[in-house]
């Protein structure tokens, strides 16, 4: 008996639920830029329509290696926009590493349901411990929205399903083989509807536990992401076109 435990990667998807594109989605904005917080200047970066890199620094500002002329309100616009994305950054790694947490003990708890022998011996959580610290680990050092894309996070996920897949499925195939060969199959039959709960629901349950918990803090950062795009459109780039580096959308 194969169990199908997809739950095992919610915790990818809890990584970055405080990363910028998170954010935007829940606060209404969008940017079609991916930002990276070098240690003197913010750096905007896309392949699509110049301007492609925009830089950022002390109220000073570039656009595709070009000075921008700033009026002295704009230089201060520059500044407050630069001053307000870094005090996002802490704000939200605090809340991507809570929901770390919360989003293992779900899993946990999930997976008591499906292989309780795996959580008794303490290999789920020997496993489990490691990757949370990793992504704690991950999270820390991530200076760039570039670390939390859709293949990264992919990949990433693979790499917990290898790692936490086989103590659940061993658990389960080993008490379904004990239960088939002492000719219970009423329990072989409940094993499997409760494995079938977890696969199915199992993720969606895990996920929507931590979104519950977290979203009133993530919420509670939107009035200073709306900020930005206030910020954001009044600038210009060095042709004189808008640039609009956060946008409402979402």
């Amino acid at each position: 008996m194969t169990a199908r435990l997809p739950l095992v990667a919610a915790l990818l998807c809890i990584a970055g639920t405080a990363s910028a594109q998170d954010l935007a989605t829940t606060c209404g904005v969008a940017s079609t830029y991916d930002l990276t917080l070098g240690p003197t200047a913010l750096e905007f970066n896309r392949s699509e329509a110049p301007p492609r890199a925009v830089r950022m620094h002390d109220g000073t500002l570039e656009t595709d290696g070009r000075a921008v002329s700033l009026r002295p309100d704009e230089q201060d616009r520059v500044a407050l926009f630069e001053r307000q994305v870094r005090s996002l950054v802490p704000k939200a790694k605090a809340i991507a590493n809570d929901g770390v947490d919360l989003a293992a003990r779900a899993v946990q708890d999930e997976a008591a349901t499906a292989a309780p022998n795996a959580v008794a011996s303490g290999e789920l959580d020997r496993v489990l411990n490691a990757r949370v610290a990793d992504i704690k680990r991950r999270i820390a050092a991530s200076q760039s929205t570039r670390d939390w894309q859709e293949g990264a996070m992919r990949a990433y996920a693979q790499e917990i399903v290898a790692d936490v897949g086989p103590i659940l499925t061993q658990d389960v195939g080993s008490e379904a083989m004990q239960l088939a060969m002492n000719g219970d199959l009423q329990g072989a039959a409940e094993l499997r509807d409760r494995v079938a709960a977890v696969s199915t629901g199992g993720q969606a349950r895990v996920v929507a536990r931590v979104e519950s918990a977290l979203r009133p803090r993530i919420q509670a950062l939107c009035p200073a992401v709306r900020q930005l795009v206030e910020l954001s459109a009044s600038l210009h780039d060095a042709a004189g076109h808008p640039l609009l580096l956060v946008e409402p959308g979402g």
